[in-house]
């Protein structure tokens, strides 16, 4: 699919020294503009690295005339500006595709320059890192199914649980097969998610709306600076929808039934069938080496009668070492644990003693080796009666037989209560993975959910490593602490997006078990360096493929695969109309609890930070911000968005990955990253206070242009309340109208407005009739609604 690139310089006098540097571009605009003669220019490119470059517009500041010119009239600018443009990173160019570049230029507190390049791109990450998933758990799923099938004859009630586990995984392989085969034809056409298509049901596990926003600030004789932002649709499971409530929720459901089970991780699980493979291949050597002593008994030859009991008593010392692990311990008394709970149910031939299972199993498995040692102990006297009467053959064999049958009576004890323990372990980490976490629905829906917040991440973090690769303080921050993931969340706690925020509370969580290592890659072609997946869902590695170059400066620990932890956090502040109804009517209480637990686990990674990097002591800006957080979030103010913007500077101050989502990425994330960008401009670049507004009008009107052009949108652009060209508003849609943006005083020019909009058309013309108002006043009204009137307002330069 081709995707169009934009580049729109607000001003073309940027980055120009008296000895002639050149520009960010690489040339003067300026000369490009007198080359013209014309104060407009506007290009059409051609197509270089699989990237449209469709419109270039450059324009003098104080230009009233709009002119253009055709391609044709300077050929030379075309080839100047793709060789500028495209020109980037392999690293960068193995992530991001589809980009769309804009540079401004604006004016600091002292007179001086700031060229600020915004780059919004799609990631080929948002289809592959979701391939490489469903192609993980359909593995994963595979082999639960597998071995709960091994497993020996089972008793009817634990038949039944295996028969529940079985048909679980083969509903979820089936339907992650079926999603696979999807999105494998469409990663061929394209490398994004539109929102109109986050009901798709094969779509689930693709990100909605996923883009990397990026702005460098350059000054006059400085190096640029990069702050990095993911934008995307909060990872929820539309398909299955909300009716019911989120994953929150709908886990919350079957918590009893997660407690009666007993927990083991698939390290045990796989503890587990190593005994049972170890008992299975022991047992049948363990008695056939106690009839080769029996047999060799008639023969009445000492020697190979002492050769074959130490035969026996190596495979015995073996067989006992096996039992003795811990695990087979712990599962018996679980097992015993299990039936006080269910006293139906229980392991088939599984029956120790209820109130001394330990001492029980300790006698069992000692009863083999004082079975041995009798056997030992009574070849050593037949071999000192050697010299005795030869004809009595059968002497031997009458001494040994009772001792072998003894032996093998004890190894089929504990052989029976070995299995029946790592079969329990076995049957229950198949459970824990499957059935005991709900329904496949509910299971598919987490995976989805986790699915589409990990491509986000991932993205986030190979933006935030490629650009820290220089700075050792961060590579050491990495290896010693891991990096902290700070999602900022704008949904309202109000009807469908309830559900949205717990799917989204369940999906950043499940990162927890998520770690990323660096590894070097083959070749600096793209596809060796795209990140790949491996482990198993809940111990997920992300392997990171670098550049020889890049991977030789890095620390020893990373390069010999330190295992890099996430840190996730997630803060929401609903600041829509229906956020207005949930606070005033409703409960708010999820949202507040949330803002709470995740500064708390803000302040244990700083903590943590602190211990291990002493250099980040002395930083007290970061713990005055982690004050003011903590005495923000507990405030409890509505919308109070200051808790993001705190939470977004600590992430910032920490070097982590930043986050932002709404509904599907659109109007309110714009409102926010926008904002968030001028504010950055401000604080750390000495943005003039007179130019914030123009630079928050010019980046939030680009904003929206650019969701029309990269389909962002489901139709070609917003529409007023909702209503197609000409339709004409309901009664209930003009009690709904937005009064936040009617300002005391100017009644006559708001009754105007509102006259002409329930007339049924809202011409150019009718912005002069909107009243004034400043966008630092109104920042928060537009961020307050969905509402397509307020995106005319932006569009229309409304001020």
């Amino acid at each position: 699919m081709r995707r169009a690139m934009m580049v729109k310089c607000l001003d073309p006098e940027v980055g120009i020294g008296s000895g002639g540097q050149k520009s960010f571009f690489g040339f003067s605009l300026p000369d490009l503009l007198r080359s013209s003669k014309k104060p407009r220019i506007s290009l059409s490119l051609s197509m270089t690295d699989e990237v449209n470059i469709r419109e270039v517009h450059m324009s003098q500041p104080h230009a009233e005339e709009e002119t253009s010119s055709s391609a044709e009239e300077s050929p030379a600018l075309c080839a100047l500006l793709h060789s500028r443009m495209h020109h980037s990173s392999p690293l960068a160019r193995a992530v991001l595709c589809a980009q769309v570049c804009k540079v401004y230029r604006f004016q600091t507190e002292d007179d001086r320059w700031l060229l600020v390049q915004e780059q919004m791109s799609e990631t080929l990450l948002s289809f592959s890192l979701p391939k490489q998933l469903l192609r993980m758990l359909m593995s994963q799923f595979t082999n639960i199914r597998q071995e709960v099938e091994k497993l020996c004859d089972l008793s009817p009630h634990w038949d039944g649980l295996r028969c529940d586990v079985i048909s679980h995984c083969s509903y979820l392989i089936g339907s992650y097969k079926e999603a696979l085969e999807k999105l494998h034809t469409l990663s061929a056409l394209s490398c994004f998610k539109s929102s109109g298509s986050k009901w798709d049901e094969h779509l689930q596990f693709v990100p909605t709306n996923l883009h990397a926003q990026r702005m460098e600030v350059t000054c006059q004789d400085s190096t640029g600076v990069w702050y990095h932002v993911i934008t995307f649709g909060a990872p929820a499971d539309h398909y299955q929808a909300f009716k019911h409530g989120g994953l929150r929720r709908l886990l919350a459901k079957h918590a009893d039934h997660m407690h009666s089970c007993v927990c083991y991780s698939q390290e045990e699980s796989s503890r587990a069938q190593a005994v049972l493979a170890s008992v299975a291949q022991l047992q049948p050597l363990l008695f056939g080496l106690a009839e080769e002593l029996l047999s060799v008994s008639l023969e009445h030859s000492a020697p190979r009668l002492q050769r074959a009991a130490d035969d026996l008593a190596r495979q015995t010392e073996k067989f006992v070492h096996a039992l003795k692990d811990e695990l087979v311990r712990s599962s018996l008394g679980d097992i015993q644990h299990k039936r006080c709970h269910d006293k139906d149910g229980g392991l088939h031939d599984a029956s120790p003693d209820d109130q001394q299972h330990d001492e029980e199993w300790d006698r069992v498995w000692a009863n083999v080796t004082n079975s041995l040692s009798c056997i030992i102990v009574m070849v050593d006297r037949l071999h000192g009666q050697q010299d005795g009467n030869p004809n009595d053959c059968g002497y031997w064999q009458e001494q040994l037989l009772p001792l072998v049958i003894t032996l093998r009576d004890c190894v089929r004890e504990a052989v029976q209560r070995a299995q029946a323990a790592m079969t329990f372990v076995v049957l229950q980490a198949a459970a824990s993975a499957t059935v005991v976490h709900g329904t496949a629905n509910l299971t598919l829906r987490r995976h989805a959910v986790f699915s589409q917040a990990l491509s986000a991440t991932t993205c986030g973090f190979l933006l935030r490593l490629y650009d820290g690769l220089g700075d050792s303080k961060f590579l050491q921050q990495l290896h010693a602490v891991g990096i902290l993931v700070q999602f900022e969340g704008l949904l309202s706690t109000y009807g469908d997006e309830v559900g949205m925020l717990e799917d989204m509370m369940v999906g950043v969580a499940d990162l927890g078990g998520v770690t990323f290592s660096l590894t070097e890659a083959k070749t600096e072609q793209p596809e060796d360096l795209q990140p790949t997946l491996r482990g198993t869902l809940g111990s997920i590695v992300v392997n990171v493929p670098l550049p020889t170059s890049a991977f030789m400066t890095l620390p020893g620990e990373l390069r010999a695969g330190c295992l890099i932890p996430i840190h996730p956090v997630l803060f929401n502040i609903g600041i829509n109309q229906q956020q207005t109804v949930a606070e005033r009517f409703g409960n708010n209480s999820l949202q507040e609890r949330l803002n709470q637990q995740s500064c708390e686990q803000l302040k244990v990674y700083c903590n943590t930070l602190r211990d291990h990097l002493p250099d980040f002591a002395g930083v007290q800006s970061l713990w005055d911000m982690l004050a003011s957080l903590s005495r923000s979030v507990e405030a409890q103010r509505r919308k109070n968005v200051e808790v993001l913007w705190l939470a977004a500077s600590v992430c910032r101050q920490v070097s982590g990955v930043r986050l932002t989502s709404c509904k599907s990425a659109k109007d309110r994330t714009a409102m926010s990253v926008t904002l968030e960008q001028c504010m950055l401009l401000r604080d750390k670049h000495a943005l003039s206070q007179h130019h914030f507004c123009t630079a928050l009008d010019q980046m939030r009107r680009c904003h929206l242009s650019w969701g029309q052009m990269l389909g962002c949108y489901a139709k070609s652009g917003p529409t007023l309340f909702g209503l197609e060209s000409g339709e004409k508003p309901s009664d209930q849609q003009k009690s709904n109208f937005p009064r936040c943006f009617a300002p005391k005083g100017r009644a006559a020019g708001w009754r105007t407005f509102r006259k002409t909009w329930e007339a049924g058309s809202l011409p150019s013309a009718a912005s002069s009739s909107l009243p004034s108002q400043n966008f630092t006043d109104l920042h928060m009204a537009a961020m307050d609604t969905r509402h397509p009137m307020l995106l005319f307002c932006f569009v229309h330069n409304i001020e």
